[in-house]
């Protein structure tokens, strides 16, 4: 009879059966990615020339109707005096080692066991020796223990350790089956498709067959999320796809993503769909900390989390902030870990870009063969531009350290030395700056001299973190090492799609490593995913976001036209300039354009605005003049509202409200994107400027950078940002067949052939 085959690597099969303990616990979380890889590299330069590092191995065991195919790669193989084969597995730590063989860990002993099993059993080996080095990074010190077992023992422990996976193993198995014969059953939730959503979701599903990716144009009102998630589940039940990550850059789209699955699942879809939410969100403390001293949900987690994953996977399917919440309090574990857990086992993962893109969050257990079976759905796709530069980017602040210097003179001297050398760097920088009389500084260099005072600063600091992470200053420690390893991490990146620059100020001096083009780094985050789609109502110009994206030559376009007839919408331009320099001269016609827009038609409005200032100029403006009309309700955005605050807001948009409602909004924020006021809860939008950013430092060093490369560096820094707001904005009016509104543009730019072109079609 044919076994199912479950292939599996050497690490998460026994970290699944041998973890244990709390979330902050030794090893998991003591040694920063680039000291560890140095401490294995330095272990294995001084293996001998017969010895082989980084060796792959491989076992095939049979379980009850299941086949395991376990394999990975063992850090060295050690060839002795006597011509056996000694495995070597090398871990590494900033806190104390152990200085024991008693003292070791057991889930080290295993992934060395594993690798000494698949080796004695490839070669006929009766007997293997198996070795733990163990390295402290800070000081280099190094500490070997060794067992040498017979290959009868191991053979014995594997098929414990298998015995123990199964039950996991067989659930997702079992689910795995009547996932498939669930989507082979399913239709299209809808009685027919809209005016180019068939041609949606076949792209989708050709690119996932061909394995390459789309850059697709979709206007709002024609369905993107089940255009884009029908035929990937369709690819998922041929055995095309074995995860789908719906990729969002805001709650709200999250929130469509989930009623989506919702409604496929109503038609009987069987899946696993794990919603992750930001641990700041979902963390059940008051204060974020994950030391068992302050978590009683870290306290033991290891030891609680199988059972709490076998547990919501054998009941659950949705799995959205509220499920994880509810399982986690009945486990007692952290909700966020439990998440992140349960990622690896869902079918669909709806979460943010960066649990992808950003190399200091993603999802590190995703293995090659995984990947290259997962596609990637990314819903408003314009936004990853931006937040990509946020993600390769990284910066420090003078006072940060300055402040542990001072903290922690009487503290650990380590601390205070490594955080003085970064103050000295620091005040070296400024004064460079008042000699040079200037207070901003940029370089094409990566700052080589503060690179190496900072992993100097992280290992020490996590030395005394491992110890103490009390009081404010334990909690500045904290913050300021992880900020010191995200810019370490980020300088590993640096090459010339990369400026550093300073900005100095009478209290601050702050350095930032920027990203300007981060098309390369997005395609090497992404790499080895089947598919990548990306898609928005917003993609235009195409050219500029398949350049910024990273998109490759064999890379498909499409291009949808909204479905929507032209009379839904009546548009009207007026050409009044909204330049800065012109904004208090012209703030009154502003407001009297705006009223004229609502005379004679009570209902719902929104005015967009390129800037809280400008917006509230403007507010200013129609109270003193018009707020005394009857009828007349006002609403302004605050740059702080709460969730609560928010939700309000759009709640006041109802149909059935009397007289006329208008809210002040700025382009580009919570209110601009991912809403739907269909029908009479809007009734016109008014979009007041053409939505560029402001002029800064950041957007002038992104303009003379592209201007070098031959491109147009003020429409990348300026104007494509600044319409792609416009054009989210407008979105906001129109959001099914039946509705109709009023679009008022106010501004002289917008007669303009350059930004025409930039213009819809419908609004044109």
């Amino acid at each position: 009879m044919m076994k199912d085959q479950v292939k599996i690597a050497v690490r998460p099969l026994v970290e699944y059966v041998f973890r244990s303990g709390d979330l902050d616990s030794g090893f998991r979380t003591g040694t920063a990615l680039t000291e560890g890889t140095k401490a294995h590299q330095q272990v294995q330069r001084s293996y001998g020339e017969a010895d082989q590092k980084e060796v792959y191995l491989a076992a095939e065991i049979p379980y009850g109707d299941l086949l395991f195919i376990i394999e990975g790669r063992c850090d060295g193989l050690l060839v002795l005096e006597d011509g056996s084969v000694m495995i070597d597995e090398i871990k590494s730590s900033s806190s104390d080692i152990p200085a024991a063989m008693e003292e070791s860990y057991p889930v080290h002993w295993a992934q060395a066991k594993c690798y000494a099993y698949m080796y004695a059993r490839e070669h006929g080996a009766k007997r293997m020796k198996v070795q733990l080095t163990y390295v402290q990074v800070i000081t280099g010190e190094q500490r070997r223990f060794q067992q040498e077992v017979d290959f009868t023992e191991l053979e014995a422990f594997v098929n414990e350790i298998v015995e123990q996976y199964a039950p996991y193993a067989q659930m997702l198995r079992d689910h795995q089956i009547a996932r498939d014969k669930s989507i082979s059953e399913l239709d299209f939730p809808f009685a027919s498709y809209r005016d180019g959503q068939r041609k949606l979701a076949g792209a989708v599903y050709k690119v996932i067959g061909e394995r390459v990716h789309l850059f697709a144009k979709a206007p709002t009102g024609i369905g993107k999320t089940i255009s884009t998630t029908f035929p990937a589940v369709k690819a998922m039940g041929e055995g095309r796809l074995e995860r789908i990550f719906y990729l969002t850059a805001k709650t709200i789209t999250r929130t469509a993503a989930e009623d989506t699955f919702s409604l496929l699942q109503s038609k009987g879809l069987h899946l696993h769909v794990v919603t992750i939410t930001a641990k700041e969100k979902i963390c059940p403390q008051d204060r974020v900390s994950c030391r068992k001293e302050d978590c009683p949900f870290a306290d033991g987690y290891y030891d609680r989390i199988n059972g709490a994953v076998l547990d919501i996977l054998a009941n659950e399917t949705l799995i959205g902030r509220k499920t994880i919440e509810d399982y986690a309090r009945k486990h007692r574990v952290c909700p966020f870990e439990f998440s992140l857990d349960l990622a690896y086992a869902a079918d669909v993962v709806i979460c943010d870009y960066n649990y992808i893109f950003d190399p200091r969050v993603s999802l590190k257990r995703m293995f090659a063969e995984s990947k290259s079976r997962t596609a990637l759905l990314i819903d408003e796709a314009h936004n990853l531009v931006d937040r990509a530069r946020e993600m390769y980017s990284a910066s420090l602040n003078k006072g940060d350290f300055l402040s542990l210097q001072r903290e922690y003179k009487s503290l650990n001297a380590e601390v205070h030395q490594a955080a003085k050398a970064v103050n000295g760097f620091f005040i070296q920088l400024r004064k460079d700056a008042l000699d040079s009389g200037r207070k901003e500084q940029v370089s094409q260099q990566v700052p080589a001299q503060l690179i190496e005072q900072v992993e100097h600063f992280i290992l020490a600091a996590e030395q005394e973190l491992s110890l103490h992470q009390d009081g404010e200053q334990g909690q500045l420690l904290l913050q300021t090492y992880f900020t010191a390893q995200s810019f370490v991490r980020i300088s590993k990146l640096y090459d010339d799609r990369f400026v550093t620059y300073a900005e100095i100020s009478s209290r601050e001096v702050s350095i930032k490593l920027f990203c300007l083009d981060p098309s390369h780094l997005l395609r090497e985050m992404g790499k080895g995913y089947c598919s990548h789609i990306y898609f928005s109502a917003t993609l235009i110009p195409m050219s500029y976001y398949r350049d910024m994206l990273g998109a490759r030559e064999q890379d498909y376009t499409l291009s949808l036209p909204s479905p929507f007839h032209r009379e839904q919408l009546e548009v009207q331009i007026e050409p009044l300039s909204t330049r800065y320099h012109d904004r208090e001269g012209t703030k009154l016609q502003v407001a009297e354009l705006l009223r004229r827009m609502m005379a004679g038609r009570s209902g719902n409005y929104l005015f967009f605005f390129p800037s809280y200032a400008y917006m509230n100029l403007v507010y200013e403006a129609f109270i003193a003049n018009f707020a005394d009309e009857t009828g007349l309700r006002l609403m302004l955005q605050q740059g702080d509202m709460t969730e609560e605050e928010r939700e309000g807001f759009l709640a006041a948009f109802d149909a059935d409200n009397e007289g006329t409602l208008a809210g002040f909004a700025v382009m580009g924020g919570i209110f601009s994107e991912g809403i739907d006021l269909v029908g009479d809860r809007l009734t016109g939008v008014a979009i007041i400027g053409v939505g560029l950013p402001q002029i800064g430092l950041e957007r002038n060093i992104i303009r003379d950078y592209f201007n070098s490369g031959g491109k147009n560096g003020l429409d990348y820094a300026y104007v494509y940002p600044g319409m792609n707001k416009v054009l989210q904005a407008g979105g906001r009016l129109i959001r099914t067949e039946t509705d109709q509104g009023r679009l008022l543009l106010i501004d002289d730019r917008y007669l303009q052939p350059h930004y025409v072109a930039l213009l819809p079609d419908e609004w044109k």
